[in-house]
């Protein structure tokens, strides 16, 4: 990872050493089934010790996993080790969830003082992927879409006017495009720019591998293809996204785009594939009729067996290769890391390498204290960052 662009974050673990003679089997590295979802589950569970306690007492064995654009990465588990033991009251388990309409509703909504806590650590998520990955020499941005990116957005913004000269910002939605032009930010698109340094987007679901299940704002083609143009995928979230396994949290199922005149044909040949358990065309809340995505389409949500879920990449190119399907929200072997924003207020970071780390609020300056370093380093007579308006999923 690299080196935080403001002073006094934590610095994320150097990755895992590949194991000698190691060679994965090739009929199984869609999945980490060498790690069973119950094991992956626990291992989740101690993400309340001190990061700095991470050893590599237990070395995973690497697995390489790619995606259909040829990126690949090495994926494991590493345990969070020392003289400490794990607390007694874990973390809280991921909540399921899906779209009704425009709007998530989770199974069980927080309390308001949970609420505003889970709001609080999206906010601390957000600003830390960006301290760790949005730096000064990085000219070209996505910006995703969801209720986590508004955050995103405001810790750029107080970046300072001097670094954000000259950066373009590439919008994978309606939302992130107001969002970067109520920050003042300049705009650009992926025609004119299509290497991207770094996209920050939010997420529906992420498993161990940082496998995604995006698309509940039906925005997940451009989302795709801008996590695809980037040298580095960022995912920021709350813990209610961080899954063992796809399909734990997110019920709803794969959203799936799809030409509005084959979405019949399309319905009917996912009911076909074996283990699809229901696809339904996902209605919209505040309009008669289906939701319409920003590309004049239709979404599908389709919901499948645990055997799909624990092979996303299998399931995503069994789905793509029928015909009227414009994309498929997984995205698999893509992500760098993933940032979930706790319910305690801290901070949980697990990366490509495998690799997990923790942060406290404490480790992670505020807004104010970003904006008195950009003023300090831009030149007499800047003018102060602007405000940014908050969001909506």
């Amino acid at each position: 990872m690299p080196s935080p662009a403001v002073a006094g974050l934590h610095h994320p673990l150097e990755p895992l050493e590949p194991i000698e003679g190691d060679k994965p089997d090739p009929t199984q590295f869609h999945t980490s089934r060498s790690v069973t979802p119950s094991a992956a589950a626990d291992m989740l569970h101690l993400f309340s010790l001190d990061s700095k306690a991470v050893t590599q007492a237990t070395k995973p064995k690497p697995r390489t996993m790619s995606n259909s654009s040829g990126r690949s990465g090495r994926f494991g588990i590493s345990l969070l080790n020392g003289t400490q033991t794990p607390v007694e009251e874990p973390p809280l388990d991921p909540v399921p969830s899906q779209m009704v309409g425009d709007e998530r509703k989770y199974a069980v909504e927080p309390a308001q003082d949970l609420a505003k806590m889970i709001e609080k650590s999206k906010q601390l998520a957000a600003w830390a992927a960006v301290d760790h990955y949005v730096l000064p020499e990085h000219k070209v941005i996505g910006i995703g879409s969801g209720s986590t990116v508004p955050y995103v957005v405001e810790r750029i913004v107080a970046q300072g006017e001097e670094i954000n000269r000259g950066r373009k910002f590439i919008p994978t939605s309606f939302q992130a495009k107001e969002l970067i032009v109520s920050g003042g930010l300049v705009l650009g698109d992926v025609d004119q720019y299509p290497d991207i340094d770094v996209d920050i987007d939010g997420a529906d679901e992420v498993d161990v591998n940082l496998n995604a299940i995006k698309g509940g704002g039906a925005c997940h083609l451009r989302e795709k293809v801008l996590a695809e143009a980037a040298e580095k995928f960022i995912i920021v979230a709350d813990y209610r996204k961080n899954s063992a396994v796809l399909g734990t949290s997110w019920t709803q199922g794969i959203p799936i785009e799809v030409a509005p005149f084959a979405y019949a044909k399309v319905l009917g040949n996912l009911h076909k594939i074996p283990g699809c358990k229901n696809a339904t065309l996902r209605m919209g809340k505040a309009k008669a009729g289906p939701v319409v995505t920003d590309n004049g389409c239709f979404c599908i949500d389709a919901q499948f067996d645990d055997e799909h879920y624990s092979n996303p990449e299998a399931l995503l190119h069994k789905i793509k290769m029928l015909t009227g399907i414009v994309e498929v929200g997984l995205f698999c072997g893509m992500a760098t890391a993933a940032y979930f924003g706790n319910a305690d207020g801290s901070v949980t970071i697990r990366n490509d390498d495998g690799t997990i780390e923790r942060l406290e609020a404490s480790d992670i300056p505020t807004l104010e204290q970003v904006k008195e370093e950009a003023l300090r380093a831009s030149p007499p007579g800047a003018a102060s960052p602007p405000a940014v308006v908050n969001g909506s999923d």
